[in-house]
């Protein structure tokens, strides 16, 4: 596979069926390990049984990761998994293999699964890093895999390497910033720099009414404090929260008249000493699911913790 010395390489790897998947990563991996560099697998937990059996006595030389629990919320992958290894070995050249999306992924969790592939390429520009994604074009829709050429500049299709001729991940990241639409029945309660005792009480008792409980619900009052207070900090001094439940999942929405105006906000790890900044990443690592819609009228941001 082409490379560029001290650059960020992140090709697609489209296979179909287990003899192509394993064609197509365990000779990545073994580059890797013989050119002396870390190497990093992240990919669903039955995909990183194949690769340990393959592997033999070199898996315990590669840092594994079951991507479908690390990265169940996909804006938590690039600060947790990817930049967390690629940020602990800064000399050299990093391998790392990132599957975040396959079958069974929801439509409610795709657009957020496309737009971290999107930016990837921002997150690692420059870098001495190759992020390897396979895609399993047996199985995923038609629209995914034309996705993944407009994420992805080199895409590998049964042995052949091309480039995307359709390359554009900030096209991406605006396609998928789509309107998040609240259900009639949800309450709102619309709050202030005096009221924010009042919301996240209320949103609180809310999800509790619904049935969240425990360590869940404490993260669930975490998020919900660090986003209001954004909102009276950053949007504007107001905003409203909305929480029910759908399809086994508590919800979250916090919107004000913010912008966001980095699409990476919330996705970068923290750097040692930093004031501020980490509330949205915090959101990302407690919840199962964040979705983001954010414009000239406002930000709302909307997060899913499974019950």
């Amino acid at each position: 596979m082409t490379r560029v010395a001290d650059s960020f390489v992140h090709p697609a790897l489209f296979y179909r069926g287990t003899e192509e998947y394993l064609a197509g990563t365990v000779p990545f991996i073994q580059d890797g390990l013989a050119a002396g560099e870390p190497v990093a697998v992240a990919v669903p937990g039955h995909k990183l049984a194949l690769l340990r059996a393959e592997l033999g006595a070199d898996a315990d030389a590669v840092h594994l990761v079951d991507m479908e629990d690390a990265g169940r919320n996909p804006g938590r992958i690039i600060p947790r998994v990817l930049r967390a290894f690629a940020d602990a070995h800064p000399n050299g050249r990093v391998h790392i293999i990132g599957e975040p999306i396959w079958p069974g992924r929801t439509p409610v969790e795709y657009p957020a699964c496309v737009q971290h592939e999107a930016l990837i390429n921002a997150a690692f520009h420059g870098r001495s890093v190759t992020i390897l994604c396979p895609y399993d074009a047996a199985e995923l829709d038609a629209e995914v895999l034309a996705d993944a050429y407009a994420t992805h500049p080199v895409v590998v299709d049964g042995g052949r390497q091309e480039r995307s001729g359709t390359f554009d991940p900030d096209g991406v990241v605006a396609a998928y910033n789509r309107p998040l639409i609240r259900p009639p029945h949800a309450d709102i309660l619309t709050f202030d720099a005096e009221r924010l005792p009042v919301a996240r009480n209320f949103a609180v008792d809310q999800a509790k009414a619904l049935g969240l409980a425990g360590e869940r619900l404490d993260d669930f009052a975490l998020a919900v404090a660090e986003l209001t207070t954004n909102s009276v900090v950053h949007g504007g001094g107001s905003g409203t929260v909305a929480v029910w439940a759908e399809d086994g999942q508590i919800l979250c929405d916090v919107r004000d008249f913010g912008q966001l105006n980095d699409p990476l906000a919330g996705r970068r790890p923290p750097v040692r000493d930093q004031i501020g900044g980490r509330g949205l990443l915090m959101v990302h690592y407690l919840s199962d699911l964040v979705r983001v819609h954010t414009g000239p009228e406002g930000t709302a941001i909307r997060f899913h913790l499974t019950t």
